[in-house]
């Protein structure tokens, strides 16, 4: 962080940075299996990391860019949350409730990838929750799977957790996502605030060790005008080839003789709440 900057990292950023939170982040996603076989990906990808209080802003300053409306690029409240086209944030604020957490007011922020031409598919979106006095408070991490079911892992984050150290939480793996790993597995994410750079690790271990290592990072692009054509020049068509990325790579393990994990009913509840 940048000397000078307050908790949000906004101070010591030209003017243009410090009017809008939202933002792009070019950047690349890795998978790396490591058990029973060694299995390695890499895909170039650009991230959306929208303060959804800036919506409205967006939707008036980008032409290229609609908020529930079809465009080149969107964003879409039926993705994310409860996916029935309700706002956001009263069920982000129920949920955090639940866990005994009260943001009074503050920014709800979210990564992950927008509609391109009406089409996304999100394997991970990543909600980070402040209270208003900016500190972090929460981090949603929001799964799906390509069977159309979705699950979110809801994880407090100590005080004096954020900041300029990284942010170190686990759980317990509570929702199919693959066929290829079993359900009894945990999770370990490393992750920053999103800023001049994106940084996401999550490890994924089964009993006989760690099985899973996948990556998300990112250098920080203005969310303009120019942002926007760069990232259907560098990355045309993106959404459709994270789906069709997805299956080929499961191609690739199947035929290195993965085993196949039969997929079993949903999680009871849409939100698993993980103790501090």
């Amino acid at each position: 962080m940048m000397r000078g900057a307050g908790k949000d990292g906004t101070a010591g950023r030209p003017k243009e940075r410090q009017d809008l939170r939202s933002c792009l982040y070019f950047g690349q996603v890795m998978h790396r299996r490591l058990r029973p076989f060694s299995h390695r990906f890499r895909y170039s990808v650009f991230s959306l990391f929208v303060d959804l209080e800036e919506l409205p802003r967006l939707v008036r300053k980008l032409p290229l860019f609609s908020h529930n409306r079809f465009n080149l690029f969107s964003f879409h409240d039926r993705d994310h949350g409860p996916r029935d086209g309700s706002p956001l944030r009263p069920w982000a604020e129920a949920q955090l409730a639940a866990a005994g957490i009260d943001l009074e007011g503050g920014a709800l922020r979210l990564i992950c990838f927008p509609r391109i031409l009406g089409y996304v598919f999100n394997p991970l979106s990543v909600w980070f929750c402040h209270h208003r006095d900016g500190d972090l408070r929460a981090i949603i991490y929001e799964v799906k799977n390509t069977f159309g079911d979705q699950h979110c892992y809801l994880i407090p984050v100590a005080a004096g957790a954020a900041g300029d150290r990284p942010i170190l939480q686990r759980c317990e793996k509570a929702f199919y996502v693959s066929p290829f790993i079993e359900m009894d597995a945990s999770y370990r994410f490393r992750l920053s605030q999103p800023d001049e750079s994106l940084s996401i690790l999550i490890r994924q271990a089964v009993p006989e060790g760690e099985l899973l290592i996948a990556t998300l990072t990112g250098r920080r692009v203005a969310i303009d005008r120019g942002g926007l054509w760069r990232a259907m020049l560098r990355y045309p068509l993106m959404t459709l080839k994270v789906i069709a990325a997805i299956h080929w790579e499961a191609l690739r393990i199947w035929r290195k003789g993965a085993l196949f994990h039969r997929r079993g009913g949903p999680p009871v509840r849409a939100v698993t709440r993980v103790a501090p």
